[in-house]
């Protein structure tokens, strides 16, 4: 152990998949003495060389540091693992990706066991893990106190940004962004499946697409705002009603390529609904009420 790391939070990591093993070596190389478990040995072997203590089961390595750390595969593998393992008075942090009930569950579950709880939602890929510059961040919800004390040890992976006391916050937000972002690659798909077939080149056409991307970006802010205020045609420029007729365009041009429109019509279908409930005046704000009911 060198000077440094004794002045470093010592932590505990149980799982070790590309994920858990960034984590892991992110801490290292920052000092800070750490305990791995892994189900597969050797993946928590392999971190032997960095100075990693490997423990031989998920209760030693509970038991090593009051900082525990967790990124398995899903909640039912976080019960599995933890099952059996004392967490009275240990600080849990859970980095594994699940659903906001899961978290609050598991908040419950860890309160019964004496720990404090702390739910995470990475919003990086395992390259990005320990980079200052790469923007990696983590949502984190549940105790604020707890982010508030390991947050130095917690920054040294990713970016912190508290979202709320709810356990269940983090994951909603996570999984609320990656929706978008499958949206939008829905939407980019369509657009390059509609030139496929065409003397276009695909790397001439993508930065029009990106820029097009980006122009439209700041409207969800104008969604936001109609949101909290209620009113859905404030400033509104182009209609429900002009949008709702112009989209037989998009479904001809679709079928003229030979393009499916699957990703296209249930948008649609559910701006019609929208107009035929009388928010022809509005703008796509009052989708949003339609899929939350």
């Amino acid at each position: 152990m060198t000077h440094d790391s004794l002045h470093r939070t010592p932590l505990s990591l149980l799982g070790l998949g590309a994920m858990g093993t960034a984590l892991a070596r992110a801490w290292l190389a920052a000092g800070h003495p750490v305990t791995v478990w892994n189900r597969t040995p050797a993946r928590a072997e392999a971190l032997a060389a960095d100075g990693a203590v490997v423990a031989d089961t998920a209760a030693q390595a509970v038991a090593a540091n009051t900082l525990v750390v967790v990124c398995l595969l899903d909640d039912r593998s976080v019960g599995e693992v933890l099952d059996g393992t004392d967490l009275a008075g240990r600080d849990l942090v859970n980095l594994t990706t699940g659903t906001p009930a899961e978290a609050r569950e598991r908040a419950e579950r860890s309160r019964r066991s004496g720990a404090r709880y702390l739910d995470g939602g990475i919003m990086a890929v395992p390259p990005m893990i320990g980079v200052p510059e790469s923007g990696a961040h983590v949502f984190y919800s549940g105790s604020r106190e707890l982010l508030d004390r390991h947050g130095p040890t917690l920054g040294v992976v990713a970016g912190t940004t508290y979202v709320g006391a709810d356990p269940g916050f983090a994951a909603l937000h996570d999984v609320a962004l990656l929706s978008a972002m499958y949206g939008m690659f829905a939407g980019i798909a369509h657009a390059f499946a509609l030139i496929r077939k065409e003397d276009i080149d695909p790397v001439g056409f993508a930065p029009l697409l990106a820029d097009w991307l980006v122009a439209m970006a700041p409207s969800v802010h104008d969604t936001a705002e109609r949101l909290r205020s209620g009113d859905y045609t404030k400033d509104v420029v182009s209609t429900l009603a002009m949008q709702v007729a112009g989209t037989p365009t998009f479904l001809r041009t679709a079928e003229e390529q030979g393009v499916s429109t699957e990703l296209l019509s249930p948008y649609f279908a559910l701006m019609r609904r929208r107009l035929d409930g009388g928010g022809g005046a509005e703008d796509h704000t009052g989708v949003v009420d339609l899929l939350a009911r």
